[in-house]
């Protein structure tokens, strides 16, 4: 008998009924059928939610992430409005790195921001590890969070190596990533020497999560988009392996996104994911030729979609249903995060008719 961190004991790799472990969401990331298509959101705690705008409107975007009861209170706040199927930790990629020693802020209007951006091996060295005790306002909502949800799922998350690379080379968000790529191009070795340590750091955040309880991670690569196939498996995708591989048995389901990827997918199933998220430019039947058929795709509805009039809504959630048909597991979401100015009553129609077409099709099969 094996241990799974959701919660249910695992006998031959079958979860006890009831739990996280047995959830729609779980199921669905397993390849296993379910009783319908789970759907949540990325960036389904913030923004559109004006319970959310509330909170945040004293407290700084690090320092709610710091604070285990706003955590909480952040996270579960679209499960209780819009009926999903899993939570996901309210955080932001850039919290490990912070920890690590790395000296940034999230600006408001601009997203993290780095003080010394990283430039020689001197700068990579003082990346430090973590440990539990540099994030345990996390391992603390966590638990929190598990006793709070019940069957319902957490996900937890990271940014990948590359991303957060990104960031730390550039000093802040970029639409090029040109200081990225002239590293990454010029000094391979101090390229490698920091993608290394931020894959440890990356690995070490994640464990935390799973042994405090969360159910599922996602690792986000929001920015390998940037990259030529070819760059990406030689500059990339050996420490997005480095991460996700580490985990294998960690008994969680684990999830690998980026944005604009379509000519990645194929590389990104190979980095150890069980599930690979789908962003909107690429129809799941074909992304699931390009992954393989032993992974299970989630997407890849279009964020600015849910701005428009509700028949058009419910038609392209019909087509994204019937498209990820084509998968041996499919989880319904956006192909990136939630609009702001999304309106949250249309998030919440969407979940109840994911749920109503996915189940009437469960019954006729």
């Amino acid at each position: 008998m094996t241990t799974d961190t959701t919660g249910s004991a695992a006998r031959d790799g079958e979860p006890r009924p009831g739990g996280p472990a047995d959830s729609p969401f779980v199921r669905a990331c397993r390849r296993r059928p379910g009783p319908h298509t789970p759907v949540w959101f990325m960036r389904q705690a913030g923004r559109s939610l004006p319970e959310y705008r509330e909170i945040r409107a004293t407290v700084p975007m690090l320092e709610s992430c710091r604070r285990p009861e706003l955590v909480t209170e952040i996270t579960l706040q679209p499960v209780r409005r819009h009926g999903v199927d899993a939570a996901i930790l309210f955080s932001d990629i850039v919290v490990p790195v912070a920890a690590a020693g790395v000296d940034l802020d999230i600006v408001p209007g601009t997203g993290p921001v780095v003080a010394e951006p990283i430039r020689t091996a001197a700068d990579v060295q003082r990346i430090r590890p973590i440990t539990r005790d540099d994030v345990s306002y996390v391992d603390e909502a966590v638990r929190q969070l598990v006793a709070e949800l019940g069957d319902t799922p957490l996900i937890g998350f990271a940014g990948a190596p590359f991303t957060l690379a990104s960031y730390l080379v550039e000093g802040g968000p970029s639409r090029t990533h040109a200081k990225t790529k002239a590293l990454m191009y010029g000094d391979e070795a101090l390229w490698h020497a920091l993608c290394g340590r931020l894959a440890e750091v990356t690995l070490a955040f994640l464990r935390v999560q799973i042994e405090a309880g969360v159910s599922a991670v996602q690792l986000f690569d929001s920015w390998a988009g940037a990259l030529s196939e070819a760059d990406y498996r030689r500059y990339v995708l050996p420490h997005s392996t480095a991460v996700l591989g580490g985990l294998v048995h960690a008994g969680v389901p684990r999830i690998h996104f980026g944005v604009g990827t379509a000519e990645l997918l194929g590389a990104m199933g190979e980095a150890g994911a069980d599930v690979v998220g789908v962003d909107w430019r690429t129809p799941l039947d074909v992304a699931t030729r390009r992954i393989g058929p032993d992974k299970a795709v989630q997407g890849n509805l279009d964020p600015t979609v849910l701005l428009a009039p509700w028949p058009v809504v419910q038609a392209e959630v019909r087509r994204i249903l019937k498209q990820g048909s084509a998968a041996p597991g499919h989880v319904f979401n956006l192909g990136h995060g939630v609009l702001p100015e999304t309106d949250p009553e249309v998030l919440t129609r969407v979940v109840a008719l994911v749920h109503e077409l996915s189940s009437r099709r469960a019954d006729q099969g």
